[in-house]
This record gives C-alpha cells, structure tokens and sequence, in this order.
C-alpha cells in the first residue's frame, strides 16, 4: 500500500516541474498505409487499463458507440476509438482504457498499450488544426531531435461532445444568472487548448456580460498578462485596470495550469489576481494540489451556472 501511495504522490508531484506522464497506445492504419501512429492520454485520467471485457450492445445507440460493460457494478460506455478517428486495428480492439473525464466514467476501445512516458509539456506543441479538430497536441517523445518519435494527443473532450451530444442547452443565459460586475476595461483572461472548450467558455463569458481575452496554451496566457502588464504600466494604471482575473485550463502544451498559476502567484506583480482552474481532470487528490499551486477556485467541466457561481464568488471575494 505504501508504494502505491508513493507512486501517486510522485506523479502528482510532477507538476511542480511542469510534467506529466503520458499514456501511448497505437488504434490501427488508415488503409493507405500499415504503419500504425502513436497515441497518448495524460495518465491522470485513466483509472485503470482492462482487457477488453465481454460488451453489450444497446440498441439505438449512436455511431462509435460499441456498448456497455458491468465493470466491478459499475455500468460504463464503451466507445470505439479507432473507427472514430477514422482506423482500423489489425488485430482487433484488445484493451479498454477506462478514463474519467469532465464528472463521466467511460471506456475507449483501442489495440494496444505500449509504454508510459514522462515528459516535460514543452515538449507538446499544440496542433489542434490536425485530424479534423480532434488532435490538441503532438508530444515529441524522445525531445526536440529530428528523429524524435511523435505521439498525438486526442481532444477526448471533443470526442465524447461527437459521441453523446447535449440534448439541453450548454449555455442558457436564462439560467446562468446575473451579468458580472467587472471594472471598466478589465478582462478575464481565460486559457484552454480545446477548441470545444473556448467554444463553451466564450459562450458562458458573453452570458455573463463580461470581457474576456481567450489564449490556447498556459505560455500564451502568461506571455499575454506579461503584455497587459507592460501596457497597464504605460498607461499609468495597474496590472488590475487590465485583468479582472485568469481562468485556466490545468493541461496545456507548452505550459500547463499547475505552472502557469504558480507563476503568476509567485509573482509580486500578479499574486494578487484571482486564478480559477477550469478543468476535466477531477480527484480529490489533482483538487489538492490545485490549492497547494495557490489557486483561488476550482470548477470542473463543463456547467455553465457552476462555471458562472464560481466566476462570481472569486470577483465578490
């Protein structure tokens, strides 16, 4: 038990370094070619990792959806991850990654596991123009070298939007409550790499009434406030008059949101902005060290009145 726990607390603690380990797994070739590409998760999202269980069909269920498992009681969805990205296994759908995302427990089916890899996230540059949206990032595994393996990093958030859409508004202005009261030429500046989750975001700003300038990486955030800081200093005016406060996605390639909000709060320029962590990574133990980086709130994707309450309560605070 002690080394499990010690396992945890070391991976946890990658985070003060701004790294992460990433699970590879190969889904198949597209037809044109045999080659087979590699594929990562961020191990924190993964539960666990089962050979592929006996799956029940249900009926009227939607594209890419295999089925369910009864895992240990637990009922979970299964989704085929091969033939949503548009591959085909050689042989077969052997493993199931169970993931947990955004308050969801759910299955992907894929064809092989190979390793876990632990990588800094300047490492991962965004690319999320590739495969019709569904890819945020690439990891060069072996490093900037020109012979470095390269992983790619699905949009799972994406993904399980195209699977199980919402059959309810994401963003309700009728529900989502009153407008922000931010000082005049402020902004929230808000960071995320997935394109659905700027979408969701901006969305629920705009319901809000409030200003905001959207980045998609932790180092574009911080390269940004560095920016409103100088412009605010010329202008006579503090880092305050520019940026009501931060809201940020935790991964992010090039600079996750454990580093970007430790910079900020570690900074006697910034330290007193508020940091709301916006995230699908859940746990008591990631909410956890979200306190211990300095952050003032954490609110877990995606609940546009949970997001707004949250906004609320940090500005009032």
């Amino acid at each position: 038990m002690s080394s499990v726990q010690q396992e945890v607390d070391e991976r946890t603690n990658l985070t003060a370094s701004n790294k992460f380990e990433l699970l590879l797994f190969r889904l198949g070739s597209d037809g044109n070619s045999d080659r087979s590409e590699l594929f990562g998760i961020n191990v924190f999202k993964v539960r666990e990792i089962v050979a592929m269980p006996t799956i029940t069909g249900m009926a009227g269920a939607m594209p890419h959806m295999l089925g369910v498992v009864n895992l240990r009681g637990q009922i979970i969805p299964v989704i085929d991850l091969p033939s949503v990205v548009g591959l085909k296994p050689k042989t077969g759908l052997n493993i199931m990654l169970v993931t947990e995302y955004a308050r969801t427990t759910q299955g992907f089916a894929v064809e092989s596991v190979e390793e876990i890899v632990r990588l800094d996230w300047n490492q991962v540059l965004s690319a999320e123009n590739s495969a019709a949206g569904m890819v945020t990032s690439i990891a060069r595994l072996d490093g900037d070298t020109e012979d470095t393996r390269l992983a790619q990093v699905l949009d799972v958030e994406q993904i399980l939007r195209q699977i199980t859409p919402s059959d309810t508004k994401d963003v309700d202005p009728e529900t989502i409550g009153a407008k922000l009261k931010m000082q005049a030429g402020a902004s929230i500046l808000a960071a995320d790499d997935s394109a659905v989750a700027r979408g969701l975001i901006e969305q629920a700003l705009t319901a809000m009434g409030a200003q905001y300038i959207m980045t998609k990486t932790g180092k574009e955030a911080w390269e940004k406030l560095l920016s409103l800081a100088a412009a605010a200093q010329a202008e006579g005016k503090g880092v305050r008059d520019k940026v009501a406060m931060v809201l940020t996605d935790l991964e992010m390639p090039e600079m996750d949101g454990f580093t970007l909000t430790r910079k900020i709060k570690q900074d006697d320029r910034f330290k007193f902005l508020p940091v709301v962590i916006h995230s699908s990574l859940s746990g008591a133990t990631n909410e956890d060290h979200i306190k211990t980086v300095g952050a003032d709130a954490y609110v877990a994707k995606f609940v546009a009145e949970e997001l707004a309450e949250t906004i609320r309560n940090v500005l009032a605070k």
